[in-house]
């Protein structure tokens, strides 16, 4: 085991892909084996699901928008500059996540599959262990004390 500094989370893929790929995948399985959650869809089940498309990606633009605003990296293979704790951070160590999480909710909806919402305990796990325990560890690793206190104070998701 070394102690050299670790330089960037590790993560090396996009992680709004694999929400994506877990909607696509559902629609492949939905295509093959439906599973409609509601057939024919109601109305208010597509509105309940642009409403939820929408706060999400609202919540994640503003994790974004607070990231730049402190000009730290966006993307996790860049290294971060600094802990960012206002903002939505406040609430949540991870809004970027957490809005990705409430759109793919949405598109769920949207898409009228219950596909989406197996899929979905799965695209977290991928999002929780191979993205965010990195992005925490690398996050230790630059920032020590700091955001172990941080991280004492905000959760992880909600």
């Amino acid at each position: 085991m070394t102690n050299e500094p670790i330089h960037d989370a590790g993560v090396r893929f996009p992680p709004p892909l694999v929400y994506l790929f877990g909607l696509l995948a559902a629609l492949i399985i939905n295509r093959a084996r439906p599973l409609w959650l509601a057939a024919p869809e109601p109305r208010w089940m597509f509105l309940l699901g642009l409403c939820f498309m929408l706060a999400g990606l609202l919540f994640a633009g503003s994790g974004v928008a607070t990231f730049r605003r402190h000009r730290t990296a966006v993307v996790p293979f860049h290294p971060a500059s600094v802990i960012v704790s206002s903002g939505p951070y406040r609430m949540t160590r991870n809004p970027m996540y957490l809005g990705m999480a409430g759109s793919y909710v949405g598109c769920s909806f949207v898409l009228d599959t219950w596909w989406a919402f197996i899929l979905f305990v799965g695209v977290v796990l991928i999002i929780d262990r191979a993205v965010i325990r990195r992005e925490e560890r690398y996050l230790t690793s630059a920032f020590g004390a700091e955001y172990e206190a941080y991280r004492g104070r905000v959760r992880r998701w909600v």
